[in-house]
């Protein structure tokens, strides 16, 4: 094992906003049947929910609730994958992302109906074509379930929500390529509109996520309002965006990535757009980032490992080329896709990791942090100088613990899932 003298590590905890709401299935529910009571649905017809391959949480209650008040309708609601080119770009790839999410006959009582197969929903203003999944356009109706946060690719006033649910995750494969292909600020929106046009879209469900990656807020809302939803909950959500409570870093330290914490892997929100872009405002800017697990249910789809400088040998096993390149080339950010250097034990890694931080510390001891993940923030590591400036500035507080980096005798980082 390395003799390196490794910095000390303060453990940090800084005050997010966990404002929740205390019964989700009861806000669903109550803004469900007001919306359903003034639609055109009506008993015996079939509905489409395209659930979505991000963690939403918690997915299965917000499923499970539409299916039994679509149920109590008299309507038959069955579930379609809305994820653009994920799990590999294959219906049972697909099927299997929502399995994974617990997302099931079984569990929400609907069946799953997943296919690559789409229909063209129509040309917008830009001369584009959009297109549909063809088993929820099948469907007498469809619902929407959406996120709405900042996204981790590109900034504007409609990022990652309804209008990209409906454009992007129900456009399968090939309606996501050509999304990217022409700009994902203008086209989102414009793909939306197209499928609200084609008229099959009955209802959306907004979710706003707090800090703790709990339900803050929940909208059931008509197709003609999901532009200006996604708009005025975007504002709200990157208000509730956890952060690193630091703008400059020699090193971040991140035990794991994965789809199931952001889209990009590890959420440029939080470490930086320009490392995903390669250009633009380096803010926040953290020097080097190394990175040394990926989350068991990104089932391998490693997409964001070209943001890290270093990671281990284990994150770049439990990588599926096939899974990782699909999602790259279909977003058209190849960057993110490729393998940085990379070592075989997590001791090796970070022993390049810091003493590379620590020679632009004048060989000191260099500005760094140790997270768990891009969405849990509020307990973090910091060496000496960060927590110090942390603490004269009010923006987090120490909790008495300390500690050194520590390695099994396989050279695995303790306290980092193996």
């Amino acid at each position: 094992m390395t003799a390196m003298q490794w910095p000390q590590l303060i453990q940090m905890r800084q005050q997010l906003d966990g404002a929740h709401i205390a019964d989700l299935e009861a806000c669903l529910r109550e803004q469900l049947r007001a919306r359903l009571a003034d639609s055109e649905a009506m008993p015996g017809q079939t509905v489409a929910i395209g659930v979505g391959s991000r963690g939403v949480s918690p997915i299965v209650k917000v499923v499970r609730s539409i299916v039994s008040e679509l149920d109590r309708a008299g309507l038959e609601p069955f579930i379609v994958p809305a994820m653009g080119s994920h799990g590999g770009a294959t219906a049972s790839g697909q099927e299997a992302v929502l399995a994974e999410y617990g997302i099931t006959l079984a569990s929400v009582g609907a069946p799953v109906r997943a296919t690559m197969e789409v229909i063209e929903l129509g040309r917008g203003p830009s001369g584009q074509t959009f297109f549909g999944d063809a088993n929820a356009y099948s469907a007498d109706h469809v619902v929407v379930i959406g996120r709405v946060k900042p996204h981790t690719d590109f900034k504007g006033e409609i990022e990652s929500g309804l209008c990209k649910m409906t454009s992007v995750g129900l456009g399968k494969q090939i309606g996501a390529e050509r999304i990217h292909e022409t700009g994902l600020a203008e086209t989102i929106p414009e793909g939306a509109q197209v499928a609200i046009d084609y008229g099959r879209l009955l209802l959306g469900v907004a979710l706003v996520e707090n800090a703790y990656d709990q339900p803050a807020h929940c909208e059931v809302v008509a197709p003609d309002q999901f532009h200006a939803t996604d708009r005025r909950l975007l504002v709200a959500a990157k208000r509730l965006l956890p952060r690193l409570p630091i703008d400059q870093l020699q090193l971040l330290v991140v035990d794991e990535m994965g789809k199931n914490i952001s889209g990009a892997g590890m959420d440029t929100n939080v470490v930086g757009l320009w490392r995903l872009q390669s250009f633009g405002e380096k803010l926040p800017d953290y020097h080097y980032l190394a990175t040394l697990r990926l989350t068991e249910e990104s089932g391998g789809n490693a997409t964001g490992i070209g943001m890290a400088d270093f990671v281990s040998g284990k994150l770049v096993e439990a990588m599926d080329p096939d899974q990782t390149y699909i999602n790259g080339t279909t977003s058209l950010v190849v960057s993110g896709s490729r393998i940085p250097m990379n070592f075989p034990t997590d001791a090796e890694t970070l022993e390049v990791a810091v003493s590379a931080a620590s020679r632009l510390a004048n060989r000191g001891t260099p500005r760094m942090a140790r997270i768990r993940n891009t969405m849990e923030l509020e307990e973090f590591w910091a060496s000496e100088p960060v927590a110090d400036q942390l603490e004269s500035e009010g923006r987090a507080e120490r909790t008495g613990s300390s500690e050194r980096f520590a390695f099994d005798d396989a050279g695995d980082l303790i306290g980092v899932a193996t």
